[in-house]
């Protein structure tokens, strides 16, 4: 089973805008061919990401509560304990909890973040893999 991290915004193309994309990604969660490892604070961070006004008028145009995502997060999340820093940085300090826990775990991390996406030679050798969509 493919263990793999999801940042915010591939949850939200999952969960909420049913981006064609991140389509292969729920059933795959559903049958158990992949893992999705999260930490708490992957959690909290989704949660304030969905009170975003931007983010707000979407779950409303498709009748999607946020706490619905918050539930879908709960029951395909593997929730474990915040690994130690990675030995590589990104620049954005939001993306570091991500890419510590793919490292941590040789997780797949699914992004669209391009500074994360220029990150894939240095997490390859981490034994790590970034993409920005997944392929059952």
């Amino acid at each position: 089973m493919q263990p793999l991290v999801l940042d915010t915004n591939v949850v939200l193309d999952a969960f909420v805008f049913a981006d064609a994309a991140a389509a292969p990604l729920v059933p795959a969660l559903q049958a158990g061919q992949a893992q999705w490892l999260a930490t708490a604070a992957m959690r909290e961070e989704l949660g304030r990401v969905l009170g975003y006004p931007q983010i707000a008028r979407r779950l409303q145009a498709r009748a999607i509560a946020a706490e619905a995502v918050l539930a879908d997060f709960d029951r395909h999340a593997v929730l474990v304990e915040v690994p130690p820093k990675a030995p590589v940085t990104c620049g954005d300090p939001d993306d570091q909890k991500f890419i510590d826990l793919a490292v941590a775990r040789s997780a797949l991390l699914l992004s669209k973040d391009g500074e994360v996406l220029r990150m894939r030679k240095r997490l390859e050798r981490l034994a790590a893999a970034v993409r920005p969509t997944f392929h059952a």
